[in-house]
């Protein structure tokens, strides 16, 4: 078997080939190569630009109910854009009238036509369009109430809501159409066309070479979840921004792998709010802070694994609780778990709730050996039973009292006053929704607090040695991380904010383990000693 530390070296080592392999990946989509060929001048196997003959070209956008469309009689035009210019950005604001049909659930669909100018676009040869769905089916967010009163968040009538339940999707408007064309005269190798382009190219025979029509490309990473309204059967015209900007072969072949990803998620069971924090990670994230978000996150699952592997290597062989605060422990459980639960009923981001979820199993399987529990069953019912502390694990117990005795005087006063505050003044969804925000506000205001009874049992035996500093100093490194992405992924402000709480906790730790140095008369995490080593190890 491996041990430990090759077991980890082989995690890293496999690791670095994985961070290796993507910035390889990443740099083949990012550089095409271009047609050999077209240095000397020659026609042959290459595939030229059509941009580069500067037709003038005219935009226009229609809205129908099919997804494909055979004649002008069944299509409204919302857009016209004349002496188009591929080279200016523009955002212009449209409303568009809302069918029967989409107003029932149904679907509306933007058909955008690149085409000649004065020239209508099913007339002409050399026209380029694209279809995207204006209209996605989602359940909408449940109403907000306060509790005691029953006044909603909106004074609406329920008359002039959808009348769906609401747990059913109904349709909601896009309101934003992000369109590009990718503007390089950029000279395609025939023999070895980019996949991922060349599903949006339309070749044309001219002379005795072949061309490339303007590639045209819908920006669905900009269609966000703040952006969607949801569609009533009252609404008969709704506002549409379309906005126009020119895109590089480079960031547009980087566009198309991550749409297809984001695709990807969603057939795997990824909601739309889901995928909307992915969106969320590439649209509103400059190109090379997005870069450096790559290596972050890869550093934050390798940081994520090591410190889980570690924790639980600690507790597994953990047989005496001599240093380590019970009351600490049972309080992170606790912590965890509301956490958890609230992520949950706020409809967090999976790329946030899936570790919460994991570290909250692992915290309820910490509580189990703190407590020295075992479970037996007595047919279907479980009977818990509880070891015995020895003496030394008593004088900390006793000090784990001592410290939480005080805490109790500021932290019980202040959950429950925060909790009554916002029962008055803050609407919510049900009660639970409130239990659970009240528990939460207390874990991310003052859960701090919880940690220093810890800090004390430290202070009052003079020694750090009892704690699993391998797994404090992986979980260090993803605090620090966890900075960077509280500004990145969203998530309720609380959470973010109890990721800086995190770092000052740490540094007190640091603290002390510099002003109690190692003493090796004194038992490590797992019950023993140095010199109790050496001594088996000379008999």
């Amino acid at each position: 078997m491996l041990s430990r530390s090759s077991f980890t070296s082989l995690v890293v080592g496999v690791f670095a080939v994985y961070v290796a392999h993507t910035c390889w990946v990443m740099y083949g989509i990012v550089y095409t190569r271009p047609c050999p060929a077209a240095a000397d001048g020659a026609a042959g196997g290459c595939v030229w630009p059509y941009l580069a003959r500067r037709p003038k070209l005219q935009l226009s956008v229609y809205t129908t109910t099919r997804s494909s469309i055979g004649a002008e009689s069944s299509i409204d035009l919302v857009l016209n854009v004349e002496d188009f210019d591929i080279e200016s950005k523009f955002e212009r604001t449209v409303n568009v009238s809302v069918p029967k049909k989409t107003r029932n659930n149904g679907t509306l669909y933007a058909f955008v036509f690149l085409h000649h100018a004065g020239i209508l676009p099913w007339h002409d040869g050399k026209q380029v369009h694209i279809v995207s769905p204006l209209t996605t089916y989602m359940i909408p967010k449940p109403e907000e109430i306060n509790l005691l009163t029953g006044e909603s968040a909106t004074q609406q009538m329920e008359a002039e809501k959808q009348p769906n339940a609401l747990d059913e999707p109904v349709s909601h408007w896009r309101s934003r159409l992000t369109l590009n064309v990718m503007v390089e005269d950029f000279v395609f190798d025939g023999s070895s066309l980019p996949a991922d382009v060349h599903r949006y190219m339309k070749m044309v025979q001219l002379g005795k070479t072949v061309h490339y029509l303007p590639i045209l490309f819908i920006d669905q990473l900009s269609n966000r979840v703040k952006d969607l309204m949801v569609i009533n059967r009252s609404t008969t015209e709704l506002p549409l921004t379309v906005s126009y900007d020119k895109i590089s072969l480079g960031k547009l072949r980087f566009w198309i792998h991550m749409q297809d990803a984001v695709y990807s998620l969603q057939q795997f069971g990824f909601s739309e709010k889901d995928a909307d924090e992915v969106k969320g990670i590439f649209v509103d994230t400059n190109l090379y802070f997005l870069a450096l978000t790559f290596f972050v996150a890869a550093f934050h699952l390798l940081f994520d694994f090591l410190a889980f592997k570690n924790d639980i290597s600690f507790w597994k062989k953990k047989r005496s609780m001599i240093g380590m605060s019970t009351k600490a422990v049972l309080w992170r459980c606790f912590s965890t778990v509301v956490i958890f639960l609230f992520l949950l009923d706020e409809q967090t981001s999976l790329l946030v709730l899936i570790p919460a979820g994991v570290g909250a199993v692992i915290e309820l399987w910490k509580v189990k050996k703190a407590l020295k529990m075992t479970i037996r069953w007595q047919g279907l019912r479980p009977k818990f039973q509880f070891g015995a502390y020895n003496d030394s694990e008593k004088k900390t117990e006793e000090y784990d009292a001592q410290a939480m005795k005080y805490l109790s005087y500021l932290l019980y006063p202040l959950c429950i006053g925060g909790a009554g505050y916002s029962l008055l003044n803050v609407k919510y969804k049900s009660w639970y929704s409130w239990l659970i925000n009240s528990f939460v506000n207390g874990v991310y205001a003052f859960g701090f607090l919880f940690m220093l009874p810890q800090l004390f049992v430290n202070y009052k035996m003079k020694s750090v040695a009892h704690l699993p500093w391998k797994a404090f100093t992986y979980k260090a490194f993803n605090t620090f991380i966890d900075d960077i992405f509280a500004f990145i992924i969203t998530m309720p402000t609380s959470h973010r904010l109890a990721c800086f709480r995190d770092d000052v906790v740490f540094l007190v730790y640091l603290y002390q383990r510099w002003l109690y140095p190692v003493d090796k008369s004194r038992v490590n995490e797992y019950g023993e000693s140095y010199e109790e080593k050496l001594k088996k190890k000379s008999s």
